[in-house]
């Protein structure tokens, strides 16, 4: 196409050439121009023709050697994205299995760990609720059975209260005997009905029951002042003088009271005129 084009300007220029070194012979030159106008076009025209045929397939193959190229650069674009995208996903693949596999180790460990932190704090909390329970039960149970006891003991109580009234009404010696006897079924040991008792064995005129009765209260209270008033009425009335009045003179110590009971008290009859027992009553004789 180049070669086509240069020859086209050669003509061109020879032409310009031709005409321009012959200017005076008219005639001649217009001859020559017409004789050589119907070639020259000709010539032209094929060498036109021929530089659009050659400028036609020059733009075809430009075009191809072009689309070549961007096919050949897509192709190889695609390429290097197929080839980044493997390479990028096997990368994604490895990553994503390791962090899954230590994402599960971690995830199963820290399960692991949250179910033992949960299991040990719900055993902490929940011995501890055992434990104290325990203590509100065992509490319960002890003010439980303070209260039962405490029950049984008034109940106790207002048994007994009711015996002693009876037997303050009660004008038999036996009779109130029996009372004491009842007391002491439900109080064992009861220092006040075990003299008591004594006073009504007194009455009936068992001295030696009533001491034996007084012995048993002086060993738990030696210093029953009531014991020993009772003790010192056996031992008068039993002809112990001395016993007696020892008895009588403790009793006094303790309980002044007993100084104007003995003054009046048939027990002390055989002792009337000893002088140490007029001694000891001699204030409340004084008085009376």
């Amino acid at each position: 196409m180049l070669r086509s084009l240069l020859a086209l300007l050669f003509v061109c220029f020879s032409l310009s050439s031709f005409a321009a070194d012959t200017p005076a012979e008219g005639e001649a030159t217009e001859e020559v121009r017409t004789r050589l106008t119907p070639f020259m076009e000709r010539y032209m025209l094929d060498e036109l023709k021929a530089l659009r045929t050659e400028m036609a397939q020059f733009k075809v193959n430009v075009k191809e050697e072009v689309v070549q190229k961007e096919l050949s650069v897509a192709d190889k674009a695609m390429s290097y994205a197929n080839i980044t995208v493997t390479y990028f996903f096997y990368l994604l693949a490895g990553a994503a299995s390791v962090l899954a596999i230590v994402g599960w180790q971690s995830l199963r460990e820290l399960k692991k760990s949250a179910r033992d932190y949960v299991e040990t704090q719900m055993k902490q909390i929940t011995d501890t609720y055992e434990r104290k329970l325990r203590q509100i039960e065992r509490e319960l149970q002890r003010k439980t059975k303070v209260i039962a006891e405490n029950y049984r003991e008034i109940e106790r109580f207002q048994e007994v209260h009711g015996l002693w009234l009876r037997a303050s009404q009660e004008q038999s010696p036996q009779a109130k005997m029996d009372i004491y006897d009842q007391i002491l079924h439900i109080k064992p040991g009861d220092l006040d009905a075990l003299t008591h008792k004594a006073d009504a064995a007194l009455m009936m005129d068992e001295r030696q029951w009533a001491l034996s009765l007084c012995n048993r209260v002086m060993q738990v209270d030696p210093q029953n002042a009531h014991a020993l008033y009772q003790r010192a009425c056996a031992h008068a009335g039993m002809g112990h003088e001395e016993q007696a009045l020892s008895d009588l003179e403790l009793a006094v110590e303790n309980n002044l009271h007993l100084r104007h009971v003995a003054a009046e008290d048939e027990e002390f009859e055989p002792l009337r005129q000893h002088p140490r027992f007029i001694e000891l009553t001699s204030d409340a004789t004084e008085n009376t």
